[in-house]
């Protein structure tokens, strides 16, 4: 036997338990942020080459919950479903969405705290982001927007990003069942509760402050909620009545929410 041989095995296994612990040392996490990028490139050579863009919108919802709603669910549900495709990433969550206009203030701008900017501002940080992440091997992204006032600017987005990847591997997708699970879906889930229409709304009501209550409790100010006396639109709260929100109504939302987007995000990679 070559005396060489036990030092080659000696640098071989030194390196093989060097792999080990870097693996080891690699956080179990699907936030791209939390990443470094060599850990990413690993990833991504591994085969996690979809990627979750969650939007939300810093805007008022009404005098109990925090304006940062949107964000924190955006995120939550983001992470959620990644963890369940198993072959995902998830890019920090976009906080600045078109939300009004400021001169005059309009729509949620009327409510301190709100946050607008135009849409071709929004649209082209969606499409820049899109493209950094194609450069880097992604070949699905696939954008989750939790607010229902940008829903066209992110169709306008993939329309423009897949006629301009047209011929590459990467493609873009805004899968419709993630605001239907959230809005309408879970609309038809709280009714089959015992829950009311003029309870449910459209922003700020129960549906929305249940699944607040069921991401990130902190942000509802529930005492306060609870000997409140009806809200209405001068309030930021759109036809509901948030008095009976729940955790366990909120759960509901989410797992439909989840389930719903896992399967439709399946659906629309695997026919590529």
């Amino acid at each position: 036997m070559s005396p060489r041989f036990p030092k080659r095995a000696f640098a071989l296994a030194v390196l093989l338990l060097a792999a080990q612990a870097t693996f080891a040392q690699t956080p179990a996490t699907v936030q791209l942020q939390d990443l470094t990028w060599t850990e990413i490139r690993d990833q991504v050579h591994a085969g996690r080459t979809t990627l979750i863009i969650p939007i939300g919108g810093t805007e008022q919802s009404g005098p109990y919950i925090a304006v940062g709603k949107h964000n924190r669910r955006a995120t939550v549900l983001a992470e959620r479903i990644a963890q369940k495709l198993g072959n995902a990433l998830v890019a920090p969550t976009v906080d600045y969405v078109p939300e009004g206009s400021y001169a005059p203030p309009s729509s949620h701008m009327r409510f301190p705290g709100t946050i607008t900017i135009p849409d071709a501002t929004f649209e082209q940080l969606l499409a820049s982001a899109a493209n950094s992440f194609a450069v880097h091997g992604f070949r699905n992204i696939v954008f989750l927007g939790d607010h229902g006032g940008y829903q066209k600017d992110l169709q306008r987005v993939v329309a423009q990003l897949n006629k301009q990847w047209a011929g590459t591997q990467a493609r873009a997708f805004v899968p419709p069942e993630y605001y239907e699970a959230s809005s309408t879906g879970y609309a038809q889930i709280l009714r089959q509760h015992g829950v009311r229409d003029d309870e449910i709304g459209t922003h700020a009501g129960l549906a929305d402050t249940s699944l607040q209550l069921a991401v990130a409790p902190q942000m509802v100010r529930l005492d306060g909620l609870r000997g409140a006396p009806k809200l209405g639109a001068a309030d930021g709260v759109y036809g509901g009545d948030p008095h009976r929100s729940s955790a366990a109504l909120g759960q509901l939302g989410v797992d439909a929410i989840v389930t719903r987007t896992v399967e439709a995000i399946r659906k629309d990679t695997s026919e590529r």
